[in-house]
Parts: structure tokens; sequence; C-alpha cells
């Protein structure tokens, strides 16, 4: 298992939302993501991480704790992957595995923009 490579990857899934989120850590080994604060929210509000722990690096995408619909259409083998509700947990890069969680940081994207949290 390559943790920095697997950390990197997944972080490339994140940080195109740079621009509408606000980082609050940028490490080698924890990149943090917080929306901003909105009329809506009146505060900041936890978005997505990557963090390389003991044995994986977990990726975790807080849209779909809130909204567990987002994962209705998800494969079952990224769904055995998850940890919670809302962290998903890797040792290695699985192409297609990676694309799909692209695809549904997007949606979790998209909905916490309708939701005027972003």
């Amino acid at each position: 298992m390559d943790s920095n490579k697997t950390f990197e990857h997944l972080k490339a899934i994140l940080s195109p939302y740079e621009p509408d989120l606000t980082i609050v850590h940028d490490k080698t080994d924890n990149y943090y993501l917080n929306t901003p604060i909105t009329e809506s929210n009146k505060k900041p509000e936890f978005f997505g991480a990557v963090q390389i722990k003991k044995s994986y690096v977990a990726y975790h995408l807080m849209p779909i704790y809130y909204h567990p619909e987002l994962l209705d259409n998800i494969s079952n083998e990224l769904k055995s992957r998850m940890q919670g509700k809302s962290c998903f947990n890797f040792k290695d890069i699985d192409d297609n595995l990676m694309a799909e969680l692209k695809s549904l940081t997007i949606v979790a994207f998209e909905k916490y923009k309708t939701l005027n949290k972003v």
C-alpha cells in the first residue's frame, strides 16, 4: 500500500472545489474542506476530507451523511468501502471506484449548491 499515492489521488477528487470552499487543512496527510459561511448555514460546515490513517486512507464526504439518498445508486463495491455514514476507506487506487467516488462528490457538491450551502 502506498498511502501517499492514494492520498494524492483522493485529494485530487476534492481539490477542484477549493474555489468554492474553505481549506481548513492542507498537509501531506490531512486535507480538509469546509463550506463558506452563508446566509443559510450561518457558520462553516464540514464538506469533505482525505486523511492518512494507520492502515488506510479515509475519504470523508459529509453531504451524504445529511442526504443518504445520494448513495442510492452507488455500486456495492464502493458501498463496501464505507465506514460509518460518510467515510470511505482505501488501501490502494482502483480506477473504477475513484471515478465513481468522483461522480458522487460532484453530485454531493451540487446538492449543497442547491441548498445554498456553497
